[in-house]
């Protein structure tokens, strides 16, 4: 199956769709206890005077029903840039037509364009179709690698300890 689908960078009268996306992805992953995002919460870190994270979209006839939503981070061991992959989601009536995989495929051009010894992100163990995509794409699930979180509460608390 394939669609007629365009990928962009994000623009700000893209947000609503992209919180909307956002939102779809935290019911899939069963988290949306988690949601805090708005437009107006997101806006700065795309589009502000300092962004920190970037966005590309994936249109099908015109509308939004996908993005990838990325920063750069870094590693001491290459001494070079990374691309981080925060999230990528795929409305379920599009997967399996490629749009995917060419958001990935264009965030690794990027990566490489950009001369980033890396380009990461995570997935949740329980995600098997994604895992198995992902591998089937040439990535290397770490399995000796875990995430560690501090928010919230918590983080208010650690980061007031004198």
């Amino acid at each position: 199956m394939s669609c007629a689908h365009r990928l962009r960078a994000a623009e700000p009268r893209d947000l609503d769709a992209i919180v909307a996306l956002i939102g779809e992805l935290a019911e899939f992953e069963k988290l949306t206890h988690l949601l805090e995002v708005t437009p107006d919460k997101l806006r700065p870190h795309l589009f502000g005077e300092r962004p920190v994270a970037e966005c590309v979209v994936g249109e099908v006839d015109g509308e939004v029903v996908a993005f990838a939503l990325f920063f750069t981070n870094f590693s001491t061991f290459l001494a070079k840039p990374g691309l981080y992959l925060e999230d990528l989601y795929v409305r379920p009536a599009q997967r399996g037509t490629g749009l995917g995989k060419a958001l990935l495929e264009h965030l690794g051009r990027l990566a490489a364009g950009r001369s980033c010894g890396r380009f990461e992100w995570s997935v949740l163990d329980w995600n098997e179709r994604a895992i198995r995509f992902y591998e089937g794409l040439g990535a290397t699930v770490m399995p000796d690698w875990r995430i560690c979180r501090i928010t919230g509460e918590r983080l208010e608390r650690f980061s007031s300890r004198t």
